[in-house]
């Protein structure tokens, strides 16, 4: 859909961008000041190909304080963004053959890298009715004499779902069991509401050593555009890891290092308005939609995303998502671009956008789906939920 609406741009149309990932708010100024102040300070010669040492303790501290995991510099890899972190991930420890397991809906974009490293991807489907809960018996289901993994996004992307720690002590129990590597995406790691707990499964008892868990400044610091990441690993990945890493970007740009310390050490509060921004915008993108008739929208926990059904409709998610950008010129995502059971739905990323063009992109999908709702054979003229306010 984000392809869809690039080919519009210079149409003149005013098209609400609802389907990037992206967040709406600017870097903030600390972080730019640090990272100036890097470029003036002659900071811009190579540097480790792990990252800076002084970030990369920084980053350890974050860690052991915020996540409860017992690592040090030496088991912490800078990277461009976590799509690299992934993607070394993936090509360092998959051989042609294996299998990662990822759960549906999924992250697109990890598949792609799993099949470059000669992979093939096992989706387990979860169930949309359960609230899509991480149930450890779908997933063993699934395994065979060639899973090598299990790829985890946890806060996730589509669905808004913070795994509890239950339901990750149990996946944890079956990594355990059945020997399996674990690749934890959490890059929406601070994006938590209503006092949801993030837990990092490399935190849990005996995960330590087979989880690869990738972080990123992305979505957290408003630094999409900074591709700054990072990945904790166990000390008998690291080689393998840095083969890649160092052969295909040799080390991450020097100064954005300074930029990313300055983030994770400088004020919470900073950190802490970010987040409540993106809760009050989930709250009027959730109130909203659920206002609109045939459409349901539980609240996410998580992340910066809603994922309404839109089921009553009938119509596939697809071609409903075109609808929209045709008739409405807001710009959504098909639930099923993530996965088979995320048809019958509508990625709504509420961080893109600030709260006026939220709600004026509200305005439009009432008036779209109060139309389509009474234009149904058989409707009433008056429709039967007419939700605008």
């Amino acid at each position: 859909m984000y392809q869809k609406a690039a080919a519009l741009a210079g149409s003149g149309r005013d098209l609400i961008h609802l389907e990037l990932g992206r967040p709406a708010a600017d870097t903030p100024e600390h972080i730019k000041q640090a990272t100036i102040a890097a470029i003036l300070a002659g900071d811009v010669h190579y540097s480790d190909l792990k990252g800076i040492a002084s970030f990369r303790e920084a980053l350890a501290e974050k860690l052991r304080n915020q996540n409860g995991m017992d690592v040090s510099a030496a088991d912490i890899l800078v990277t461009n963004g976590l799509t690299h972190a992934s993607f070394a991930a993936f090509l360092a420890l998959l051989d042609p053959g294996d299998e990662a397991i990822l759960l549906d809906p999924f992250y697109p974009q990890h598949i792609g890298k799993i099949e470059l490293a000669g992979a093939r991807p096992v989706f387990v489907t979860l169930d949309a009715a359960d609230d899509f809960a991480l149930r450890p018996e779908l997933i063993e289901a699934a395994i065979t004499e060639r899973t090598r993994m299990i790829v985890l996004v946890n806060p996730v992307n589509p669905t808004g779902r913070v795994y509890s720690r239950t339901e990750l002590e149990g996946l944890a129990e079956l990594a355990i069991r059945r020997d399996l590597l674990v690749v934890s995406d959490e890059v929406y790691e601070d994006m938590v509401y209503d006092g949801r707990e993030h837990v990092s499964i490399a935190a849990l008892p005996g995960m330590a050593e087979r989880t690869i868990t990738a972080f990123a400044f992305t979505k957290s610091f408003a630094m999409d555009g900074w591709r700054l990441g990072y990945m904790a690993a166990p000390s008998w990945a690291m080689p393998g890891l840095l083969k890649i890493t160092a052969n295909d970007a040799t080390h991450v740009n020097t100064f954005i290092q300074a930029g990313g310390r300055a983030a994770i050490t400088g004020p919470s509060a900073v950190l802490a308005e970010l987040v409540d921004h993106d809760r009050q915008k989930r709250d009027l993108v959730v109130r909203r939609l659920n206002q609109m008739p045939g459409v349901k929208c539980p609240s996410p926990q998580g992340a910066i995303y809603a994922f309404p059904d839109i089921s009553a409709f009938g119509i596939p998610s697809q071609a409903l998502a075109e609808r929209i950008l045709d008739e409405a010129d807001v710009v959504v995502e098909a639930g099923s671009f993530y996965g088979r059971s995320g048809e019958g739905h509508l990625r709504v990323c509420f961080g893109s956008e600030s709260l006026e063009r939220l709600d004026e992109g509200m305005d439009r999908l009432s008036r779209f789906f109060n139309n389509l709702w009474d234009g149904r054979d058989g409707a009433p003229a008056s429709g039967e939920r007419r939700g605008s306010a």
